[in-house]
């Protein structure tokens, strides 16, 4: 993010994707694909399974409480924050996330970006897109990201 123009940089900090490898969950509407097209030579996207996003919220979750990152451990943590929502656990926060429920916004805002870990195996191309001809590893993976995730996880 340090030698970046500033659009893409503040197109990135609006994401609160601050870091390499960092992972969030976004609803898909036009102003986050107009963003997601300024930004993808530097990111890499898709749509999630429930497995994928259950894996990542048990293994890498890490709530927002009072501005800072506390590990999701205990139920309590998640029905003090969002239990006026209707989400009570860790089961909830992953459905409202997986079907981008009406309490999606609050519940990807208290889920602090995932950091995740090099791929193992590494990546196939960073200088070329996913969709070019090429085979490169930034743009839109649709289904496919899974596979990535499970690699970073």
């Amino acid at each position: 993010i340090i030698k970046l123009s500033p659009k893409p940089r503040k197109v990135l900090q609006l994401l609160r994707l601050k870091q390499l490898h960092n992972g969030v969950f976004l609803k898909v509407n036009k102003p986050i694909l107009q963003m997601l097209k300024l930004v993808q030579p530097y990111v890499t996207y898709g749509y999630p399974s429930l497995k994928t996003v259950r894996e990542l919220v048990y293994k890498r979750g890490h709530g927002k409480v009072t501005k800072q990152r506390i590990p999701l451990t205990d139920n309590q943590i998640i029905a003090d924050k969002l239990g006026e929502k209707g989400l009570h656990g860790m089961e909830d926060l992953i459905h409202e996330i997986y079907t981008v429920g009406r309490s999606f916004k609050q519940a990807a805002n208290f889920l602090w970006p995932f950091k995740l870990s090099a791929p193992r195996g590494g990546f196939k191309c960073k200088r070329h897109g996913y969709c070019e001809m090429k085979g490169g590893d930034w743009g839109n993976r649709e289904e496919e990201i899974n596979e990535l995730i499970a690699r970073m996880n």
